[in-house]
């Protein structure tokens, strides 16, 4: 399955609100990391990425994320990860991400 991603600016919590849908993989990470960090470059907000309809992601993927977390950290700035799927979630346990990225739990504003 393809990954694709919608872009859109909160301007009630001032953040860049990415919603990725379906597999960041090896095929699909670089683009993505692309269109995250040109969005970011013209808007310079923090970031929430909403994972509710991510179904997978690879260690091609997490490099892309952390890709922009470098990039965001220079600002700065923030990314948040919410409504991670639990099978994604645990990658991120295993690989210790979890302590980088800040991880909102479904009952989190």
């Amino acid at each position: 399955m393809s990954l694709n991603t919608l872009i859109n600016v909160d301007k009630k919590d001032n953040l860049l609100v990415i919603i990725p849908e379906g597999d960041m993989d090896i095929y699909s990470s670089t683009r993505f990391k692309e269109l995250v960090l040109d969005s970011y470059n013209k808007e310079k907000k923090d970031l929430l990425i909403d994972g509710k309809k991510l179904e997978y992601i690879d260690s091609t993927g997490l490099g892309a994320l952390i890709g922009i977390l470098k990039q965001v950290k220079e600002d700065n700035k923030k990314i948040y990860l919410s409504n991670i799927k639990p099978n994604i979630r645990k990658l991120f346990d295993i690989t210790e991400l979890d302590k980088l990225f800040i991880i909102r739990s479904e009952n989190d504003e």
